[in-house]
């Protein structure tokens, strides 16, 4: 044996910021290789089960900055992948289902209801959620309408959302926060559900005048736990009829929504405060907060648009709209641009944000109806729009 032998060197331990890179580029990798569709297989099925192992072990370690690198990595460099991605974290990061021995697993979701609220002098914050009683009626009205199973245990977080608070819920805080709520409607002597007491920010009141008209965007946060075997929330496997049941449901929440109106008033303000209320879908957390986020940008436009007509005097017939799709910086932008029919004259430029998985037609078609419902007619389509700003490849 020989003497004297040097010992092999020791490799360098990777440092946390290495290991948080290598699962970023992990993450990408599978969500890239699920997203081509292969056949399944064996490879398949480990893939998969890697790809939910790190997206649930990155929730539960609170390691938000490494889905959503792989998130902006994905989204310049492979769009399917990309699209994967973010459904997958957003669904279990809003959706949690626990087994239980020798009983169905139970399932515990988060969802929102986006409202936007019309007032004279702006919210206050101070003001909201005061009345427990409008609160605890409301919170009943959601099984006793028809939206949750009467068999679902669903609560209502007393508070008012306001557009900052629900963005800056990252992944693993929505995780965080479902799970305490599973905890607390699972054992009501349960410690507080500090998570979702951390999720409100000190209350600022929008600076509007007293005697401003204004429109504010708020959201209702709930929980709703229930058993996975639910017959109530399964549609039908056939598509007519899974059409009639999704009919049904759109139903049974427009009467809610007729109904509840003066409880939701005396949720946000006192009983002789006069406040108009507009309720968007009740949908899962990320999605009811897109489609909040998207809307709100919607009306802000037309705002802008608006008050541009009204500065310089013109009707909105008297003008026509080009709209289409725009690169700001890395962002990504619908534009409409109104030019005076008369000389061709530029009246206004407005943008709001565009998602790099939207579905462009249908921003198209709900563009077209709100320019309607201002009065323009007169509407074409541009490919993009040039570094100064003209529209290039217009079509009527």
């Amino acid at each position: 044996m020989p003497k004297n032998k040097k010992p092999a060197p020791r490799k360098s331990a990777e440092s946390p910021e290495q290991k948080d890179e290598a699962m970023t580029r992990q993450l990408c990798a599978l969500s890239a290789y699920l997203a081509g569709s292969p056949a399944k297989n064996a490879t398949t099925v480990q893939n998969e089960a890697d790809f939910y192992k790190i997206i649930k072990k990155c929730l539960h370690q609170k390691k938000d900055d490494i889905l959503y690198e792989a998130l902006e990595w994905t989204r310049h460099d492979a769009m399917r992948a990309h699209v994967l991605l973010k459904e997958t974290m957003e669904e279990v990061a809003e959706v949690v289902v626990i087994g239980r021995e020798g009983a169905a697993a139970t399932e515990i979701n988060a969802f929102v209801i986006p409202l936007f609220l019309h007032t004279t002098g702006g919210l206050k914050g101070a003001q909201c959620f005061q009345d427990q009683d409008a609160y605890e009626l409301l919170t009943r009205s959601l099984q006793e309408a028809g939206l949750e199973s009467p068999d679902a245990t669903v609560v209502l977080v007393n508070h008012a959302y306001q557009l900052d608070e629900i963005d800056s819920i990252t992944f693993s805080h929505l995780h965080e926060m479902v799970r305490d709520a599973h905890a607390a409607m699972h054992d009501m002597r349960a410690a507080t559900a500090t998570a979702i007491s951390r999720s409100f920010a000190e209350p600022v009141d929008e600076p509007f005048a007293e005697d401003d008209l204004a429109v504010e965007l708020r959201f209702l946060l709930g929980f709703s736990m229930k058993s996975v075997d639910d017959k109530f929330y399964q549609a039908p496997a056939d598509e007519l009829a899974a059409d009639a049941w999704y009919a049904a449901r759109e139903s049974r929440f427009q009467q809610w929504t007729e109904q509840v109106t003066p409880l939701v008033r005396r949720c946000f303000g006192p009983a002789d405060r006069d406040i108009e209320v507009h309720f968007l879908y009740q949908d899962l957390f990320h999605g009811g907060k897109e489609r909040g986020i998207a809307e709100y940008f919607m009306l802000q436009m037309m705002s802008d648009l608006n008050h541009a007509l009204s500065e310089q005097g013109l009707e909105a017939v008297s003008t026509r709209a080009v709209v289409g799709p725009a690169e700001v910086g890395d962002e990504k932008v619908l534009r409409v641009n109104l030019y005076a029919i008369s000389d061709a004259a530029l009246v206004a430029s407005s943008e709001k944000p565009l998602l790099q998985t939207a579905d462009l037609g249908s921003e198209l078609a709900d563009m077209r109806d709100a320019l309607g419902m201002i009065g323009i007619v007169t509407i074409s389509v541009a490919q993009g729009f040039d570094e100064e700003g003209a529209p290039v490849g217009i079509a009527a």
